[in-house]
């Protein structure tokens, strides 16, 4: 079991760390995305580069290497899925590549969710496309649909799933400080809008 939980974590680490933001934005002729609107490598920020099909691309992967995580752990060391998980999330918050200082996890979060709890991650998705269509604020979006994670898995019975999802809930809301402390002043930005 040690042997699985390290693997888990450290196969879910690499995935979760690779930072396709960045990637693509360099790929594209882009330059670099921790030097565009707020720095940040998730899709919001790559929007800001004027290119809608790299934003998309970037939530696709981003939500992809969640994905992928549990799955092979599902796979290779089924008992360690968790960890995997956690890595996974951890990693894209996270990567070493980057000095540690990585995206704020929305759509690594919704991918960790589809293959582990399906209901879940329909859920989250819905709450964070319908208020990004409502209200327009990524952030606001994003920490809303982390918030309904652990709260679904509680309603329908997942209390093994709990305290874990739970947990990535705080990570993703302690990730989005500066955003709360920008919607509470009122000064967030909206989606479209520069900053």
């Amino acid at each position: 079991m040690a042997g699985a939980v390290i693997y888990a974590l450290l196969v879910g680490y690499l995935l979760g760390s690779i930072p396709f933001g960045l990637v693509l934005t360099r790929l594209a002729g882009k330059g670099d995305i921790r030097d565009i609107g707020s720095g940040n490598i998730g899709a919001t920020n790559v929007l800001r580069t004027g290119s809608k099909k790299l934003a998309a691309l970037t939530l696709l992967l981003d939500a992809a290497k969640g994905s992928a995580a549990v799955l092979l752990a599902a796979g290779l060391w089924p008992e360690a899925i968790k960890y995997a998980a956690t890595g996974a999330l951890i990693g894209h918050l996270y990567p070493v590549w980057l000095r540690f200082k990585g995206g704020k996890g929305v759509a690594t979060f919704l991918g960790i969710l589809l293959p582990l709890l399906p209901f879940a991650a329909l859920v989250y998705a819905l709450v964070w496309l319908g208020l990004l269509l409502v209200a327009r604020i990524s952030s606001l979006a994003g920490i809303l649909a982390a918030a309904s994670a652990p709260l679904t898995a509680a309603i329908v019975g997942r209390t093994d799933l709990l305290p874990m999802l739970l947990g990535f809930a705080v990570l993703v809301i302690w990730k989005h400080r500066e955003n709360i402390a920008r919607l509470r002043s009122g000064t967030e930005p909206r989606v479209g809008q520069k900053g």
